[in-house]
């Protein structure tokens, strides 16, 4: 599915880092900022979601929540977390379902054999408005400098 701006953003329901049920409907009346990304504890991973947790606080500020979403369990994104202090939910998109909505599923940062037998997220970030709507996208986010790209459009 090829989202666009102003397109009702996908329903979804995933588990997060700390095993609660996530929804779509719980951030109405929120902006989101909900970004895919490949795999837990990467280079380029990592940087994005420490630029974010640095910034945690300004795009709270600016009415935003933060949701990261990959392909990996709970126990790798607890992990993950604690690791690097990651001070937002991380969902378990475990069968896909998510990235697929969003059109996020790729098979970046595998290689050979690995790319036919897992899915993994490409990394895109939607930021969704209060009303549920799709208000950008960053279809090449700058890893190290993404909580800036984000702080600009809210």
């Amino acid at each position: 599915m090829n989202l666009k701006i102003g397109d009702p953003a996908p329903m979804f329901s995933a588990t997060a880092t700390d095993g609660s049920q996530i929804k779509l409907s719980d951030y109405l009346g929120t902006k989101l900022i909900l970004y895919f990304y490949p795999m837990d504890d990467t280079p380029g991973c990592t940087k994005q979601a420490c630029s974010l947790r640095d910034y945690h606080q300004e795009i709270l500020d600016k009415g935003a929540a933060i949701l990261g979403v990959s392909t990996q369990d709970t126990d790798s994104h607890r992990r993950f977390t604690e690791k690097y202090g990651i001070n937002f939910p991380l969902l378990a998109d475990t069968d896909s379902a998510v990235a697929t909505a969003y059109g996020a599923l790729g098979s970046s940062g595998l290689i050979g054999a690995a790319k036919s037998l897992f899915g993994v997220a490409n990394r895109m970030t939607f930021i969704i408005n209060e009303s549920g709507r799709i208000a950008h996208i960053i279809d090449k986010p700058d890893c190290a400098n993404h909580a800036e790209q984000v702080l600009k459009l809210l």
